[in-house]
């Protein structure tokens, strides 16, 4: 809220003031007394318009040194949003120096795990290949079971054929573990590419908040500058408004002295009263 402005009376304004208190006649043409009471008259006028004057200044001189202070504490809350701001303006570029790292790590990661599951899936591939040709080889071979036995017999790897079909039988089972595991692997590579996008999706969510917080706290710091400017302004008009009431008050002063001499020359009237004091000047013409 704008401070009030301080105006001061013209010098036009004194002398209408003045001279509401001057009857119509010719002040020449009254007796001496009464041009004394009408001059003590005119002198008490002004004194009690000075005296207003006075007192509405020491009340606007109180709700300025009112208003300097709330400007005070509303610069001092500015600073601290200001340095609060920097913080936060350095949390969020360090996050955003992490973001890249942790980005890339866990590209890293969902490469690996794509290397891991494509060896898997060549190596599969490959079992896969070598229980088709085993197969192939037990189909040609089951007609000649007699053949087979006495190969088993001969060559004692196997006790027998269904040793050997045992043997067949685990590397099934190692199959059917590597599908397994192919598999769990896929599904891991799954959620890992469903947590890199959420975690893309919430740093450009983050970002953009960071973003518009930023332009309104820039926002408010030139509103906050403005302000400052304003009432710097509003001060120098109020100190340039109170020097001219200090030198009014000084020429009015002045005149007191000069009529106080002028009266007490004429009726020769001796006085020791000292010059700075002008009410008692007043109260003696």
């Amino acid at each position: 809220m704008p401070l009030p402005r301080l105006s001061l009376p013209s010098q036009a304004e004194l002398h209408a003031a003045r001279g509401r208190t001057v009857p119509a006649r010719d002040p020449a043409m009254l007796p001496p007394s009464t041009r004394v009471l009408l001059k003590r008259r005119e002198v008490a006028e002004v004194e009690r318009e000075l005296q207003n004057q006075r007192e509405e200044f020491q009340q606007r001189m109180a709700r300025l040194a009112q208003r300097r202070q709330q400007l005070a504490q509303r610069e001092e809350q500015h600073r601290d949003s200001v340095l609060k701001f920097n913080a936060f303006f350095k949390a969020v570029a360090a996050r955003r120096e992490r973001a890249p790292r942790r980005a890339g790590e866990e590209r890293a990661r969902v490469e690996a795990q794509g290397a891991e599951a494509a060896r898997l899936h060549r190596e599969l591939a490959g079992l896969l290949r070598h229980r088709e040709r085993l197969a192939r080889r037990l189909r040609s071979l089951r007609r000649c079971g007699d053949y087979l036995r006495d190969v088993v017999a001969r060559t004692g790897q196997f006790q027998d054929v269904p040793a050997m079909l045992v043997h067949f039988g685990v590397l099934a089972e190692v199959r059917a573990a590597l599908a397994q595991e192919a598999e769990a692997g896929q599904e891991r590579l799954a959620r890992s590419r469903a947590r890199l996008q959420q975690y893309r999706q919430e740093t450009s969510t983050e970002l953009l908040g960071t973003k518009n917080e930023l332009a309104q706290l820039h926002m408010r710091l030139d509103a906050a500058q403005q302000d400052v400017l304003h009432w710097e302004s509003c001060w120098a008009h109020i100190q340039t408004a109170a020097t001219q009431r200090t030198l009014l008050l000084g020429q009015i002063k002045l005149a007191v002295l000069n009529l106080f001499q002028r009266t007490t020359a004429q009726l020769g009237i001796p006085t020791d009263m000292a010059q700075e004091d002008t009410k008692a000047q007043l109260d003696m013409v």
